[in-house]
């Protein structure tokens, strides 16, 4: 028969790995096991002290407890509800360093890099790439291409038996750099800018089956760059396009409007509320594409034309990635409306 202390043994054990392994938020976790949350706090803080055996009713083996419960639950709570802004620092993501000055500075505990990557893990938090949102996004609009928009243009299309393609386009610079943060999103360090700087052009396509097109525009991107690349996919396609995309001038001007009338319903648009890249599948080509192009070595423009290129046509083999793009928070919808 299991004891008593056992079973709460037990309990502390599941708990942690509910947040250390499993990386299940600290508020699920306490509201499933019924327990205040620095009690969460103050078992993440023995296992970090002295890892399982530290969780046990017993003599603890283990250091002293250099981050104790308060002090743990006090870092998660500036991570995942503030922003270093908040703490007088000038940059707007955590990033390894920041945290460090905020814990030594407000808690006067000295830890090194390593060390506080450790404890943003036993917090159950990890490194992530941040969702920009503008502050001109309009939640109206937003709801309206939600609910009307994009469901009547997708029911269009499946009367024509077009296929759904999401258009975007993208500048890459050679100063470019993309990194990450812990919790909330992404780690953006300064780049300053050398003055030799080049870059290019490219416009890409993804359809929810996993498809992937895309052209890179040598002379900046226009209404006739745009209206030649909507051609080859519609050619490509074999058959009518439903196209969903920014609000990009070229994407409405007289020019592309007066193409559209040509097609005969061949290619369809819709368009996406303005300011508001994270309901568009395509844009995680480009978080992909731009960083495993930060790794590369670049030495000009060719160098960079020639990495990218092998870089989107290897995404382009991985039908299950592309489709992925389509199950993000806020790309969900689009399998939805499918349905």
């Amino acid at each position: 028969m299991v004891s008593k202390v056992e079973q709460r043994n037990q309990k502390r054990k599941e708990v942690v790995e509910a947040i250390v392994i499993r990386h299940e938020p600290v508020h699920l976790v306490r509201r499933i096991y019924n327990i205040p949350e620095r009690t969460v706090f103050d078992w993440l803080s023995l296992y970090r002290s002295g890892g399982w055996d530290a969780l046990k009713e017993r003599a603890r083996s283990g250091r002293p407890r250099k981050v104790g419960a308060g002090e743990m639950q006090w870092i998660y709570q500036v991570v995942t509800q503030g922003n270093p802004l908040q703490y007088q620092f000038d940059f707007c993501l955590w990033t390894l360093n920041v945290l460090r000055a905020l814990i030594e500075r407000e808690l006067g505990i000295k830890l090194s890099k390593s060390a506080v990557c450790r404890l943003l893990g036993h917090l159950g938090l990890s490194p992530q790439r941040p969702i920009y949102k503008s502050y001109k996004q309009d939640p109206r609009k937003i709801e309206q291409y939600l609910a009307e928009t994009f469901p009547e243009a997708v029911a269009k299309a499946k009367r024509l038996g077009a296929t759904l393609f999401f258009v975007d386009e993208a500048a890459l610079r050679s100063d470019a750099h993309r990194g990450l943060t812990w919790g909330k999103k992404g780690e953006t360090p300064v780049v300053r800018n050398s003055g030799g700087r080049f870059g290019l052009s490219v416009i890409s396509a993804v359809s929810p089956r996993g498809d992937l097109r895309f052209s890179f525009i040598e002379d900046g991107m226009n209404s006739k760059e745009f209206i030649g690349f909507l051609k080859k996919l519609q050619r490509d396609a074999g058959k009518p396009i439903l196209v969903i995309t920014d609000n990009a001038k070229y994407h409405h001007s007289k020019e592309t409007q007066a193409f559209l009338e040509t097609t005969q319903g061949q290619i369809q648009m819709a368009f996406l509320p303005a300011y508001s890249p994270e309901l568009n599948p395509d844009e995680q080509v480009w978080n992909h594409a731009k960083r495993r192009l930060s790794q590369c070595a670049i030495f000009n423009k060719d160098d960079m034309k020639r990495h990218l290129s092998a870089i989107l046509r290897s995404i382009q083999k991985q039908t299950s990635l592309i489709q992925s793009f389509f199950r993000m928070d806020h790309t969900q919808y689009i399998f939805a409306a499918l349905n």
